[in-house]
């Protein structure tokens, strides 16, 4: 029998956006045997509490899952730190995690592919995580494929590589430069994701992402992609803290499952392709906030929220 992975859900103050979130993820066909665990944070003032109240209250009339367990935030932490805390104790405690935030709407085949990806990979340590969400890239990927580094929207990782994540963006900053990976870093000069880890660095930015990329980037680990994306941003609608508004990382949610057993090696195709779309990304105008973090959260958020991956 299998054991699901919990997942590890992050909300604000967005009540529309996290029902289709809920929505989608009930009807992902290993809903009802996964444990949702919600990290709603507190009011950054209170002209935010009103809509805080009504995410929080929307809450407790979750159901679907096979348990739901929600914390409430006491103070605000902010989007960054409130991921990292609540990652590192669903982490703790079940030694791996599916990690969502209230602006991420998924196939309902998403949790089956997060879940057999977590299983198959799970002693192969160059495999740093799993991820959902695919680029709108123009090349067809047959299969599902590996890029080294990690990604955030939409993920899972485990406790073995979790442990790996390095916070202080100065160190990965400092080791990149020292190892002269800035080019393949930023995708071949395509993106300044460089750039974005040294705002952080310097701490104009607090965004976890960069962070949580550059670590596993260093480390020289894999994330497994899907041939055709099993998640889709809800979020750039002007809504949220750290994006604008943006169709350019719209995509079409599978509608069937996706194989993860493929070879466990860097995509060249894969790297080349994402590299055009992101040199497309820099060369267009769009808020610039966190990375990807939360547009893309890597790359992933990329422009919008990278300019920050």
């Amino acid at each position: 029998m299998r054991h699901t992975a919990p997942i590890a859900l992050f909300v604000y103050n967005r009540l529309q956006h996290t029902q289709q979130v809920v929505t989608a993820l009930k009807e992902n066909h290993l809903s009802q045997d996964s444990e949702l665990y919600i990290f709603a944070d507190a009011p950054r003032h209170t002209g935010a509490a009103p809509e805080v109240e009504l995410v929080r209250n929307y809450l407790n009339s979750i159901t679907g899952f096979k348990e739901v367990h929600i914390c409430l935030r006491q103070s605000n932490l902010g989007v960054d730190e409130n991921i990292m805390q609540g990652v590192t104790e669903v982490i703790g405690k079940h030694g791996k995690a599916i990690v969502i935030e209230d602006d991420l709407v998924t196939s309902p085949w998403f949790l089956e592919y997060m879940n057999e990806a977590l299983d198959f990979y799970e002693h192969k340590e160059e495999v740093a995580s799993i991820h959902g969400y695919l680029l709108p890239i123009s090349q067809k990927m047959e299969s599902a494929f590996f890029l080294r580094g990690a990604d955030c929207w939409g993920w899972a990782t485990w406790k073995r590589a979790w442990d790996l994540f390095e916070r202080d963006g100065s160190s990965l900053l400092e080791q990149i430069e020292k190892r002269g990976l800035q080019k393949e870093f930023d995708f071949n000069n395509a993106y300044p994701y460089f750039n974005a880890l040294k705002q952080q660095a310097i701490g104009n930015t607090k965004e976890w992402d960069i962070r949580w990329y550059a670590s596993m980037f260093l480390a020289e680990k894999l994330t497994l992609y899907p041939a055709q994306s099993l998640v889709k941003n809800i979020g750039h609608d002007a809504s949220g803290e750290h994006c604008g508004t943006s169709d350019v990382f719209d995509v079409q949610l599978s509608e069937s499952p996706i194989a993860v057993e493929v070879p466990v090696v860097h995509s060249k195709a894969a790297f080349q392709a994402f590299s055009l779309f992101l040199k497309y990304l820099s060369s267009i105008t769009f808020p610039q906030k966190s990375w990807l973090s939360r547009s893309f959260r890597n790359v992933k958020n990329l422009g919008a929220k990278l300019l920050t991956r």
